[in-house]
């Protein structure tokens, strides 16, 4: 059975005197015009990358990552290099040795910006709290916005727009749902998320959503994928919670993404994943494989996007 719709309002209006960006804490962190402007900024870097080539000269970034990567790291790691800045790295929990805060005041001395990749959301608060640069959140518990940020440019390269669309999400209500909800549905995008009982989306995060767009929160794959331009899926297991991989592969077995599945969205849906994907669990071999996939077209989009926000939050 269906759970209950969420009450769709209007969208967030951009007022005349809007401030520039200075952090991605959040994805509410940018406005709904922020966004707009920040994908066409990455459609004009992504044509003539190097008129951008010395944006960032003589600015040095830090990346910090408690999980491994490979997607986020290198796309941050060559945007910053690629503007003409530098990066520096450090692998490791972060409050391992001394407190977030006396990292995030010597970061602050140090460089010009922090790209964090960690495991609690609240290190990324921390960070945030304690520097006057900006804190880049490149994934934490509860929030992925830098994917959804090459998502929705993804999105729109394919169907030339964003207002009307309907992304079905399935499997678990996870940091790539989250996301999705509060920046997809803020431009004007239908966001359906598909869960097992159990593994709803935060409660608090999908009624934030439904301030600002339509979010349907369901148990129905067949529900989310009515109509769906777009099916997108993830990992059911993610880093940190390992100890859960049994019972997460028997709850999410029938939310896998087949072609049977894949086949009750639109005719021409594409299928979305932001990687990297167990195949043969939340998605099978076949359908990733398939001409309708654009799973890379999304990782490509992590460097043009997040490119288009590192000159958005750094530029003077």
């Amino acid at each position: 059975m269906a759970m209950p719709v969420l009450v769709d309002t209007a969208m967030l209006q951009k007022t005349p005197a809007e401030p520039k960006p200075t952090r991605l804490v959040t994805d509410l962190d940018l406005s709904t015009g922020a966004i707009e402007r920040l994908l066409e900024l990455a459609g004009r870097m992504k044509r003539t990358p190097l008129r951008y080539a010395q944006s960032l000269a003589g600015r040095y970034l830090a990346l910090l990552f408690e999980k491994p990567s490979l997607r986020t790291r290198l796309t941050f790691e060559l945007a910053i290099k690629q503007l003409g800045g530098d990066a520096v790295n450090y692998a490791g929990h972060i409050n391992g040795r001394e407190p977030v805060k006396d990292v995030a005041r010597n970061l602050d001395r140090w460089t010009q910006g922090i790209v964090a990749r960690v495991f609690s959301h609240t290190t990324i608060e921390e960070l945030a709290a304690w520097t006057h640069i900006p804190v880049i959140n490149a994934l934490s518990d509860l929030y992925h916005p830098c994917q959804i940020l090459a998502d929705i440019q993804t999105l729109e390269e394919h169907y030339g727009r964003l207002e009307g669309l309907k992304l079905a999400f399935i499997g678990d209500g996870n940091n790539v749902a989250h996301s999705l909800m509060l920046t997809a549905g803020r431009l004007g995008v239908h966001v359906a998320v598909a869960t097992p009982a159990g593994y709803e989306p935060n409660a608090a995060i999908a009624e934030q959503a439904s301030k600002a767009g339509r979010i349907t929160i369901t148990h129905d794959p067949a529900e989310a994928l009515a109509g769906a331009h777009a099916v997108y899926t993830d990992v059911w297991t993610s880093m940190g919670q390992e100890s859960e991989s049994a019972v997460r592969l028997a709850a999410f077995q029938p939310y896998q993404v087949d072609a049977a599945m894949f086949a009750q969205a639109r005719p021409d849906a594409i299928f979305m994943h932001c990687l990297p994907a167990h195949r043969g669990e939340e998605v099978t071999e076949e359908v990733i494989e398939s001409p309708r996939s654009v799973v890379f077209d999304q990782a490509e989009n992590r460097l043009h996007a997040q490119k288009a926000l590192l000159l958005t939050l750094l530029s003077s």
